[in-house]
């Protein structure tokens, strides 16, 4: 028997949510997904994932909610990309009250590498490994030794003189109709900055924009591996 858990993705623009073998890391059947709704507030939210929730009762027990935000000790202190109103809120706590089931609250991007790093592109590289979600922002996680540093928020380093989120995330490519070899670029010089800072062994890639990773890796720069 499989083990499944009910896994929401919050991102500033959509919600997705799937189930999930968490002993394989496979998603098991349709990726589910909503719009963010606006504002986002923790009252707005708890809605869309009940209503997601409600379509996948196959998955039944503890739900993992990953979301934009840093999260110490189980409460958001972010809100970069989603309403301010979520910070100090103990995520766990609402899916608890709204759906009646135990849940983990964590750092979108950190739960993007855990997986990585335990099931995919990072299992078993022993260096050090950074991974980068390109969405709505730029989430990071970052790992030495399969270890995770938590809330690393590598998408708030500044590049020319804004947060890196604001000139190189998937959105700003939409937003000013970039295309692939003009995004790479801005992409490109993120990756030194990091490069330079972290010395990583490895880059891992995420966010929806990953899935067209055949369009643009032939221009992609960075010393370490990608």
């Amino acid at each position: 028997m499989t083990d499944k858990m009910l896994g929401i993705d919050v991102g500033g623009s959509s919600i997705k949510a799937g189930v999930v073998d968490v002993a394989a890391g496979k998603l098991l059947g349709e990726l589910l997904c909503a719009p963010t709704p606006k504002p986002s507030t923790p009252e707005a939210m708890m809605p869309v994932i009940a209503a997601l929730a409600a379509r996948l009762p196959e998955a039944q027990g503890r739900i993992g909610l990953a979301f934009p935000a840093v999260v110490k000790h189980g409460r958001a202190r972010t809100a970069a990309n989603v309403d301010h109103a979520w910070i100090g809120a103990d995520g766990a706590a609402l899916v608890r009250r709204t759906l009646n089931r135990p849940a983990l609250f964590l750092n979108d991007a950190d739960a993007a590498g855990l997986a990585e790093v335990r099931l995919g592109a990072g299992r078993g590289e022993a260096g050090t490994v950074i991974m980068l979600t390109f969405g709505t922002g730029i989430g990071s996680a970052l790992f030495t030794a399969g270890q995770l540093f938590p809330n690393s928020e590598f998408g708030h380093m500044e590049l020319n003189g804004m947060d890196a989120e604001k000139w190189a995330s998937a959105h700003v490519k939409t937003l000013q109709s970039l295309d692939w070899r003009a995004w790479i670029e801005r992409v490109n010089v993120y990756l030194e900055r990091m490069h330079a800072l972290f010395w990583p062994d490895l880059f891992i890639l995420g966010g929806a924009i990953s899935e067209r990773f055949a369009d643009f890796a032939p221009l992609l720069h960075s010393p370490a591996r990608i």
